[in-house]
This record gives C-alpha cells, sequence and structure tokens, in this order.
C-alpha cells in the first residue's frame, strides 16, 4: 500500500489541492441549502398549504404555485421524451451502423454542447416562435420551451448512451454474435438491454438540467401563469418566475420565490439520488 508520506511533494500537493476542493464544494452546497432552508421556512409554516392552489398573486397574498409546478414539469418531460429516443437512436446508429460518421458527428455534438442556453433561447425567439405563430398563436408556448430544452440536452444525452455502449464489455457483442443476431437484433435483445441503466441514469439527469433551465425557456415559454391544458399554451415555470420577480420582491413575496428554490433544489436532489441508484444497479449487474 502507498501512503501519502511516500508520494512525490507533487502528488501530496494536488492531493491536498483535491481535498480542498472536495470541503469548498460541500461547504458552498451546504450554504446554499441552509441559506435556502432559513429563509424559507416561515413562510412555509405560514403558506405552505396554499403553495398548492393555482393562483399566484402576490400582490394579494396568494402565492399558489401549482401552475408553475405543472409548467416546470411538462415542458421538462415534453423535453425529455423528444431527445431522449432520439439520443438513444443516434448514439447507436453512430456506434453500430455508421462508425465512420462517429466522430466528426460526435464532434458536432459537443459544440452544441457548448453553445450557451441565451443562445438557444434567441435561436427560439427569432424562429421557433414565428413558425409556431402562423398555425397556433401566439407561438410563445409550452410546445416552443419543450423544442428548445430537447435541442439543449439532445447533446449530452447522446454522449452518455454513446459512452455506455462504449463500456460494454466484448463478451456482450460476442454473445449476440454466437447467437447469430442480426445488428438490430443484437442492439434491441443485448446490448441496449444491458446499458439500458447507465442510459436511463443519463436521462435522468439531463431532466434534471431541463428542469432548472431558466433563460431560454423564459425567451420562448410565454410566461402566463395558468395550468397548462395545450402544447399551444403560454406557460410559466418556477425558474422563469424567480428570474422574473426576484429583481422588485420584497417581503413575502421574496421568500416565496425562496421557498420554490427550495422546491427545485428538493427535486433535483431526488432525481439525482434517482440516477445513482440506477448507476448502482448497472455496477452490480456487471
Amino acid at each position: 500500500m502507498i501512503t501519502t508520506s511516500s508520494r512525490p511533494p507533487a502528488d501530496q500537493l494536488l492531493t491536498w489541492l483535491l481535498r480542498l476542493a472536495g470541503v469548498a464544494a460541500v461547504l458552498v452546497l451546504g450554504g446554499i441549502v441552509a441559506v435556502l432552508l432559513v429563509q424559507s421556512a416561515p413562510f412555509l409554516v405560514e403558506y405552505g398549504n396554499a403553495l398548492w392552489r393555482n393562483d399566484w398573486q402576490p400582490g394579494q397574498a396568494r402565492y399558489g404555485m401549482a401552475a408553475m409546478i405543472a409548467g416546470s414539469v411538462v415542458v421538462s418531460v415534453l423535453a425529455l421524451v423528444i431527445a431522449g429516443p432520439l439520443a438513444v437512436l443516434l448514439a447507436a446508429w453512430l456506434r453500430y451502423f455508421a462508425p465512420l460518421m462517429r466522430r466528426p458527428v460526435l464532434a458536432l455534438v459537443e459544440l452544441m454542447a457548448g453553445i450557451p442556453s441565451v443562445v438557444y433561447g434567441l435561436w427560439g425567439m427569432l424562429v421557433l416562435v414565428p413558425w409556431i405563430n402562423q398555425w397556433a398563436p401566439p407561438g410563445a408556448s409550452w410546445l416552443a420551451a419543450s423544442l428548445v430544452l430537447a435541442l439543449m440536452i439532445l447533446p449530452l444525452a447522446l454522449l452518455v448512451t454513446d459512452t455506455a455502449l462504449g463500456q460494454l464489455p466484448a463478451r456482450y457483442l460476442q454473445a449476440g454474435q454466437a447467437l447469430s443476431l442480426s445488428r438490430v437484433g443484437m442492439l434491441r435483445r443485448v446490448l441496449l438491454p444491458q446499458a439500458g441503466p447507465a442510459i436511463v441514469s443519463g436521462l435522468v439527469l439531463q431532466f434534471g438540467r431541463a428542469l432548472g433551465e431558466t433563460m431560454a425557456v423564459l425567451m420562448v415559454a410565454g410566461n402566463v401563469v395558468q395550468w397548462p391544458t395545450s402544447l399551444f399554451d403560454p406557460v410559466r415555470t418556477l425558474t422563469a418566475n424567480i428570474a422574473l420577480e426576484m429583481a422588485y420582491a420584497t417581503g413575502d413575496h421574496r421568500v416565496a420565490l425562496f421557498a420554490s428554490g427550495l422546491l427545485l433544489l428538493l427535486v433535483t436532489a431526488v432525481l439525482l439520488m434517482l440516477s445513482w441508484r440506477l448507476r448502482g444497479g448497472r455496477h452490480e449487474m456487471a
């Protein structure tokens, strides 16, 4: 066993820097959670039951967030429904049916992953919203927000799927070949089921990213506080609501926005634990 004292000075310095970085990350996260809890606790005690109503009218001390919670969920779910299958199919096609195109396409996908969200929002405002407006006014809607989010989460979902397929042991491929399965049959019956937990884990994380996205959604969703009943209805998400109103909010209104931030943090934590659980299950299977 190699002890810390036997390592070169450079390795010891790097080890301590990594430890400090880990401690700093824990302190920052703990500070964020503490601030949200301290700011939100009195409000949740007084208005906790009212959060699940539809009426968000801070001027009249009504802080119902149900419509915005529903807006956040439906926009993110539709984005995942669009981007998830597309990412899995495209990753599988590149790896097993078009390997010569895989590297240039992945380079383009990595470039897409680095584009700032506000750029996707601008594209949505200038192209997508007017296009939808031609046949279902006003254009800024649940559908526009989901399409923009789908475009944003597609690159990382594809990269995660490609990595999951690439980490499969060669024996799965050899087993499929031994059974004389076609490439489609091998993919459907052997490779995708084995890589499934890692793929789903990555998609869950992308769902969390879609749920927390703010600027791009704010620019194309319409930002009307109402229960979403149609793909073409304008909706407002919790994140967009915080961004729109925090600048002028005071008193209970301001604390209500902190409470919605705490709610988003809890949902993200649940999604992260679900992702860990899925990845743990995969390791046990391997």
